[in-house]
């Protein structure tokens, strides 16, 4: 890719910037199968779960499309609801609970490829933004060390109260680009996620970086990814920036 012909890199966080997405499954996995547990399910949650329904997905989608998958219906509650309702909602708070404990004793450390990419990029001027689902992204920017590079956060908590779509639909992403005022077909969308490229693809932005940390290349591209990389250090050179 040619630097030149873009303006901003919007990134997603878990699974982009930082490893979080593993905490988010161990988390999406205790909450899930302790409540299948408790109604007596036999077919448990797993990984494949969580990346055909929970992946990149704001908290309660996530929570109401897995339960649709197992024909579980459950009243939605609101953000409110304490940890012990059986309501999507309660359930999606739950998850959230169980995150923010692993993240309270384990910490979290950005991949170094990553933190390069970012690096070389602010030295570049590229303007950059973090658009995650996740209402915890200021939070773990900050224990990364990471959030001075991101003057505009779209989180899982300002689209929830701007009213933003969340992924597949492109709206979170259309919104970090209009904040850094950059053409969307001047920005890089970069995700990990099935739902994540596919809001790239549908924003029409310039390009989609699928960054494959498990789901696979084949599936980012056929969600809409231009092109896929394992790490990205491999786009460190193209920014023409040197250590």
């Amino acid at each position: 890719m040619d630097w030149n012909d873009y303006d901003a890199a919007l990134f997603d966080l878990d699974g982009v910037i930082t490893p979080t997405a593993e905490v988010h499954m161990r988390a999406w996995d205790k909450m899930f199968n302790d409540f299948l547990r408790d109604r007596g399910v036999d077919e448990p949650y797993t990984d494949a779960d969580y990346f055909t329904y929970v992946d990149g997905k704001p908290r309660y989608d996530g929570v109401r499309s897995f339960l649709a998958s197992r024909d579980i219906t459950l009243p939605e509650g609101d953000a409110s609801d304490p940890v012990s309702a059986e309501t999507v909602s309660g359930l999606g708070n739950r998850k959230n609970d169980d995150f923010e404990q692993i993240l309270a004793e384990e910490g979290v450390t950005p991949y170094p490829g990553s933190v390069a990419l970012v690096e070389a990029l602010a030295t570049r001027g590229t303007k950059m933004a973090i658009v995650s689902s996740s209402r915890n992204a200021a939070a773990v920017l900050t224990a990364a060390g990471m959030i001075e590079h991101f003057p505009v956060i779209v989180s899982g908590k300002e689209a929830g109260e701007r009213g933003l779509a969340g992924k597949p639909a492109p709206d979170t992403f259309l919104d970090a680009a209009a904040q850094l005022g950059v053409p969307k077909e001047r920005a890089v969308v970069f995700e990990d996620a099935l739902s994540g490229v596919a809001a790239g693809r549908a924003g029409d932005f310039g390009l989609v970086v699928g960054v494959d940390r498990g789901v696979g290349e084949d599936a980012l591209i056929a969600n809409g990814a231009d092109v896929v990389v394992d790490d990205l250090a491999e786009l460190v050179e193209e920014t023409g920036v040197t250590a």
